[in-house]
């Protein structure tokens, strides 16, 4: 059984924004604006995806 997979690309910078939020961006792997980020689609990835939703993309 494969597991599936998300791709999170960070679109917007971190200047100003909580810090929560930029321990979750770099929780999820995301370094700096466009950088991309394969996960395990689980409901934990998918709780902090949610969190920063205004900063990432889903890509695939």
């Amino acid at each position: 059984m494969t597991t599936k997979t998300l791709k999170v690309q960070l679109v917007k910078g971190l200047i100003g924004t909580r810090q929560d939020h930029r321990a979750t961006v770099k929780g999820l792997g995301l370094r700096r604006v466009n950088s991309i980020a394969e996960l395990q689609d689980t409901p934990s990835v998918r709780g902090m995806i949610n969190k920063v939703s205004y900063l990432v993309k889903v890509v695939a």
